[in-house]
């Protein structure tokens, strides 16, 4: 087995020899992730056009988005939803904002074509992202604590995957930059990214079939509780009470999918806990969920529940270890990541000692 540990001083590489290299230049836990915007439409709406459109009978009750996506084909349906919300778009003389409108035959109108956030999101960015290894088929990052992974409203700009763009010259060619699956802002640690469309989907199919393995670690405030080795299979939904949080939910009566984590604490203080989390499904804010779930949310994670302080304003979880077989070569992969200079010490606080996981030094 090829294996690839990644210090803090810099890349180390033991075993066989591996394409890598370390250096600077962009799911949730971790999850398969959606398509959004086409990166085409930055280029097309880069300067305001305004274009004038007439109902036919035959959009005759339809709703608005959907009539101008006939009307002005070359723009995707999320670009032209955005430009109404913005009021972009007039039947008539009246400004109409909301996308679901039904239009009514023999009506006239404009929609002005101008930029929006998420139209000029898909941009390279020359930002810091560490490649732990390169070959031409895909790559694997270690992501920081604080970047988000895809432009989303809030964050439309110093995503990794404005990072990916300007990093990689074939990251243009592919749906999100190659990026098949996401770390919540606040989690740090691996994640892979395809150069190849074949890659791309080669491994959102290894994620589907569970072939990928995730390790997470985790510090808990608290005195660790129950057996120090436990499978969590409990399925998760939205929380019906606070959309912004997810929630083990009863499938029998709310919407949801079935989720699965083996937690191991590693090490225990009085203080609280090491935990290694393994992912075998890859749901939004998985570990999270399920370590608040048992009653051990994680140290910093407000969103559930957990400890502050510690110097930690995020929830103290990090993507330490990735394994796969390579979806080209076959060759078996392995990597690790050490952890955030932040996370030590918080662990260090808690009395708890990280050698018990080897990170190759």
């Amino acid at each position: 087995m090829r294996v690839t540990f990644l210090k803090q001083s810099g890349l180390i590489i033991s075993g066989d020899p591996v394409a890598a290299e370390s250096g600077f230049e962009s799911l949730s836990d971790s999850e398969d992730v959606s398509g959004g915007i086409s990166p085409d439409d930055s280029d097309r709406a880069a300067e305001s056009e305004s274009r004038a459109f007439e109902i036919s009978a035959a959009m005759h009750g339809k709703r608005l988005d959907l009539a101008l996506v006939d009307l002005v084909p070359e723009f995707s349906r999320s670009y032209l939803q955005q430009l109404i919300e913005a009021g972009a778009a007039r039947i008539g003389d009246a400004v109409v904002t909301k996308p679901s409108s039904k239009v009514k035959a023999g009506a006239s109108g404009v929609i002005e074509l101008r930029p929006t956030p998420q139209s000029q999101a898909f941009k390279p960015e020359a930002l810091e992202v560490e490649v732990v290894y390169k070959d031409e088929y895909l790559l694997v990052i270690n992501k920081p604590v604080g970047m988000v992974v895809h432009p989303a409203p809030g964050n439309w700009s110093g995503t990794l995957l404005n990072g990916l763009l300007a990093l990689d010259p074939m990251a243009a060619s592919l749906p999100r930059a190659g990026i098949v699956h996401r770390l919540d802002k606040n989690t740090s640690g691996l994640m892979m990214v395809a150069r190849t469309r074949q890659t791309m989907d080669a491994l959102v199919e290894m994620i589907a079939q569970r072939t990928v393995s995730r390790q997470y670690l985790a510090l808990v405030a608290k005195p660790w509780t129950g057996p120090k080795r436990r499978d969590i299979d409990a399925a998760m939904g939205r929380d019906p009470r606070n959309r912004q949080r997810m929630a083990v939910v009863d499938l029998a009566h709310s919407p949801g999918k079935t989720a699965k984590t083996t937690v191991e604490a590693i090490d225990v203080s009085q203080q609280g806990a090491l935990v290694r989390c393994t992912l075998h499904t890859g749901r939004t804010h998985q570990i999270r969920v399920h370590m608040a779930s048992i009653g051990l949310p994680l140290l910093g994670d407000s969103l559930y529940g957990g400890a502050q302080g510690m110097g930690l304003d995020y929830q103290a979880l990090h993507a330490f270890r990735l394994a796969f077989a390579h979806p080209v070569t076959q060759s078996p992969l392995e990597f690790f990541a050490p952890l955030q200079p932040t996370f030590r010490t918080a662990m260090t606080q808690l009395g708890l000692r990280y050698n018990k996981i080897s990170f190759g030094s």
